[in-house]
């Protein structure tokens, strides 16, 4: 009875749980920390944005009070359709590049045909190019096509620089699914795209998703090649629009941080959204 009482004594859990480790307390403080710092620079612009014009000089982080009516000015002030014409660029470069990379990464990662890996290196190389560098070629090709100052070539542009990506990510994401899948889905009577359609790109959902993110962001951020082909205020995205609030002389502090708050939340949402299918889109290919 004793050894028995002993050992139910030495089984009881331990009241109140045991206490974290230093190590933990150290990792998980050392996470804030880096948070914090990365999170900073958007508190202050989110506080200049609440900012009354009286108070931009005041030293205090926190403004004394908050001038809501800098968010609303964005709306009223003619912005609204720049965020627009953003929109359509964002959304269409990224609807570009799912349609070339989505058959380029598949065939690359089913077929080993002559001079795959020449390929892949060049698309890899591709990667490299900015640009900025490539700017005059650029203006020069649109205008002779008659689509400076149009929408349309800021979605080619951007689909164009963003396509090499795209296709590396998605081919590794490919390569890692098994081929017994769609080769079980061809004994079931389902064709090459049946099977594709319903069993691989299911399962490249997460690698869809990263190229997706990536590519809408970079094309929602781009601000040079944007500023070159577009000269009507009406034609030119939210990042070259916010760009007039800064004069020779002065800067309009209030409406260039509320815009620039603005034109940071839909991505900041479109992100939390699908954060963890883009984590699981990068690592990809890693493990097979």
């Amino acid at each position: 009875m004793e050894a028995g009482g002993g050992v139910m004594a030495h089984s009881r859990p331990v009241a109140g749980g045991a206490m974290p480790s230093v190590k933990k307390v150290v990792i998980a403080g050392s996470a804030y920390v880096i948070a914090f710092i990365f999170l900073f620079p958007y508190l202050v612009m989110l506080l200049t944005a609440l900012r009354p014009q009286s108070s931009l000089r005041e030293a205090e982080y926190f403004p004394s009070s908050f001038e809501w009516s800098n968010l609303l000015n964005f709306w009223t002030g003619g912005l609204a359709d720049n965020l627009l014409v953003t929109l359509k660029v964002a959304a269409g470069s990224t609807l570009l590049v799912l349609l070339v990379a989505l058959p380029a990464a598949y065939y690359s990662a089913r077929h080993n045909f002559r001079g795959r890996t020449a390929f892949l290196i060049l698309v890899l190389i591709t990667q490299m190019f900015q640009p900025t560098a490539m700017l005059v070629g650029i203006y020069r090709e649109f205008y002779q096509f008659g689509l400076v100052d149009s929408t349309w070539s800021l979605i080619l542009v951007n689909g164009g620089f963003n396509l090499a990506f795209a296709v590396w990510i998605l081919n590794a994401y490919f390569a890692s699914i098994p081929r017994e899948l769609e080769e079980a889905a061809f004994m079931d009577g389902n064709g090459r795209f049946g099977a594709l359609f319903r069993i691989t790109l299911p399962l490249a959902m997460p690698g869809v998703i990263t190229a997706l993110i990536f590519t809408f962001i970079a094309a929602w951020n781009e601000f040079v090649v944007a500023l070159t082909l577009t000269t009507s205020p009406e034609n030119q995205p939210l990042t070259v629009a916010l760009n007039s609030f800064i004069g020779q002389y002065s800067v309009d502090w209030q409406n260039l941080f509320a815009g620039s708050v603005i034109a940071t939340l839909p991505v900041i949402i479109l992100f939390a959204l699908i954060e963890r299918k883009v984590v699981g889109g990068l690592t990809a290919g890693s493990i097979k």
